[in-house]
């Protein structure tokens, strides 16, 4: 590396660290300012904070991956998150959420359920849900900074005793990394998290534009179509996935039939199916929800969630295309003559890029940009996760009366207790992999369907959410140790075949278990109690099956309108998802030089964005807290 990127990317560190550290001072009046910034910090800076949250390594080298293979249809592969729960939350549910005026999302639970035992049943399990997510999630950034940081900095940290190795060096940066993010994190609070991330979200803008910049400038058309197909080009599908590439690169078309989404039309219909009620679940009880619930109003939550997506798409993919186009003309003939080639090959065409192509000055932005990636979404897991021991654990069940020091004291220790459980586990390098999976498919996967419930349907308890949730973690959980043991398995036999099925096709066999635990465990206890329901109706005022609440509350006051807005928000959400997608594909079109399907992306972005100012923005604007 030249002594120029090397000396952007300490003064990036150094000023994130210092940054961070300065503004530590505001978090030390009590939780609500630790965790949630004293809801006084404002939603165009929670709203970049949340972006740059969401701009992740990992994710980014994964879409980099798919976006080569697969062309401009990849962009649907999002869905698999999916990332339209920033849609739905823009939409409805951020002004749901805010209306509870809590700290976190299991103390939100608190509202819905009461504080009986069912209520209390429900609250533990989201805080169990949110603490094992990010001590694994950690894990998981623990090992994957450790790998990225080695490949972009020169220097061996290797620790020796002899001729015992004590720590690897990619060990060694990963503890540095996290050491110094942790620091200003805990230090801080949500004050510190959202400062350094809204200066990293500003690198990581830097570098996407200098990169598409580059990538534009160095390269024409003609290099580009000698490598894609029109097809490559084409966003549109049918029930098969189309031949992707030319004879020449008949290794990509090959990796393609073998990764499981030859029957295209059947993958996107079951990411339909997952999206939308993934979607109406909510946000997961981490970094995204706190940003909702930061925000001074439920006006204000409403358009944090909105700036969000608007900030966060052109971008990431500015910089993501930009380093595609770069290994399209590069590498491709290189990665072609891998006979062997995989899914996980095409993640390393991130580094491969940074370290081969990429001119001086702009590397260093480059890598500073990701570093900030990574330190966003640490940070982030790592300011949110302790929120639910302190809050919904130590405070309700062990110490309810305290000082305000005691309590950030308490939460600051739980920092550096989750962080070290997480780097702990992130030594274990070869399970890291399975932790993962486990907690993105079981974990989340025993999520949606009593988080779905828990909004439209008044009779939905807290043993039926508990059950749910159960239910749908341990059927996603035997799914994945099959997936595991499939090297075992008999070919031919049932299990080798159910084996072989990609996760998303499942998805429909945990989500109706999971049903079938919430469906009996309301049937098999009794209701919420009526003035837990009233006040949770009065309050968030959701659409549903609400309609036992809904007369008690109009005998009560012949004024009290029920939300009849559930086809209104719907529609906003069709739109939204069509408003999302022209702002991934935009930038994908103009630097691959189709301009007349960039100037289509375009002009569905204008007319989208012109819909939903009068669908969506004017009706929050008139939001009363």
């Amino acid at each position: 590396m030249d002594i120029i990127d090397v000396s952007i990317i300490v003064a990036y560190i150094l000023l994130s660290v210092s940054i961070g550290i300065w503004i530590s001072r505001k978090a030390k009046k009590g939780l609500d300012d630790y965790f949630l910034g004293g809801k006084t910090i404002k939603w165009y800076f929670l709203g970049l904070s949340n972006g740059s949250g969401m701009f992740d390594v990992s994710g980014t080298s994964w879409m980099i991956g798919v976006l080569f293979l697969y062309g401009v249809k990849s962009f649907m592969f999002m869905w698999l998150w999916p990332i339209w729960n920033q849609i739905f939350v823009m939409m409805f549910l951020a002004v749901w959420i805010r209306r509870s005026k809590v700290m976190t999302g299991s103390e939100w639970i608190l509202t819905r359920f009461g504080s009986d035992r069912a209520g209390k049943a429900s609250h533990i399990i989201v805080a169990i849900f949110a603490i094992i997510s990010t001590i694994g999630f950690i894990a998981y950034f623990f090992e994957g900074i450790g790998k990225f940081v080695t490949i972009i900095l020169p220097w061996d940290l290797t620790l020796h005793y002899g001729d015992l190795i004590l720590l690897t060096s990619e060990r060694s940066y990963a503890l540095i990394i996290i050491f110094l993010t942790t620091i200003y994190t805990v230090k801080g609070g949500m004050f510190s998290v959202v400062a350094t991330e809204v200066v990293q979200y500003l690198i990581m803008i830097i570098a996407g534009v200098l990169i598409a910049g580059y990538a534009f400038i160095n390269y024409t058309d003609i290099q580009i179509n000698s490598v894609i197909t029109e097809e490559w080009k084409n966003v549109f599908f049918g029930w098969q996935f189309e031949t992707q590439w030319s004879d020449k690169f008949q290794t990509f078309n090959n990796l393609i039939d073998s990764e499981g989404y030859k029957m295209f039309g059947a993958f996107i219909g079951m990411t339909l199916f997952k999206g939308f009620f993934a979607s109406v679940a909510g946000p997961t009880p981490s970094y995204d929800l706190q940003r909702v619930l930061s925000t001074k109003s439920v006006k204000e939550a409403a358009y944090m969630s909105g700036f969000t997506n608007l900030i966060l798409f052109i971008p990431r993919y500015l910089l993501i295309t930009g380093i595609v186009v770069i290994a399209l003309v590069n590498l491709a003939p290189e990665l072609n003559a891998n006979a062997g080639l995989t899914g996980a090959d095409l993640e390393l065409l991130m580094p491969k890029v940074v370290n081969l192509y990429i001119p001086v000055g702009i590397k260093g932005i480059l890598l500073a940009g990701l570093l900030a990636a990574f330190m966003s979404g640490f940070s982030a897991f790592v300011n949110a996760g302790p929120a639910y021991i302190v809050n919904d654990i130590y405070k309700k069940y062990f110490k309810p009366v305290a000082t305000n020091e005691h309590y950030i004291k308490v939460s600051q220790i739980s920092s550096f207790l989750v962080v070290g459980l997480g780097v702990f586990m992130g030594f274990f390098a070869d399970s890291i992999n399975s932790l993962t999976l486990w907690i993105t498919s079981a974990l989340y996967g025993g999520y949606v369907a009593a988080n779905f419930l828990k909004w439209i349907w008044w009779r939905f308890n807290g043993w039926g959410y508990f059950w749910g949730m159960f239910a749908g973690l341990i059927i996603a959980s035997l799914q994945f140790v099959l997936g595991q043991s499939k090297g075992s398995l008999t070919e031919g036999s049932f299990l080798y075949d159910l084996a072989q099925v990609q996760a998303i096709y499942l998805f429909p066999l945990i989500f109706g278990f999971s049903i079938l635990g919430c469906v009996l465990g309301t049937f098999l206890s009794k209701p919420t109690d009526m003035e837990v329901l009233k006040s949770f109706y009065t309050n968030v005022r959701p659409w549903g099956f609400w309609n036992p609440v809904y007369k008690v509350l109009k005998a009560e006051d012949l004024a009290f309108e029920k939300n009849n807005d559930f086809w209104r928000d719907m529609l906003n959400c069709a739109i939204g998802i069509v408003w999302q997608s022209s702002m991934i594909l935009l930038p994908i079109f103009f630097i691959i030089r189709d301009y007349p399907k960039a100037i289509t992306a375009l002009i569905v972005f204008l007319v989208t964005t012109t819909i939903l100012k009068f669908t969506w923005l004017d009706k929050v604007r008139k939001i009363e807290d």
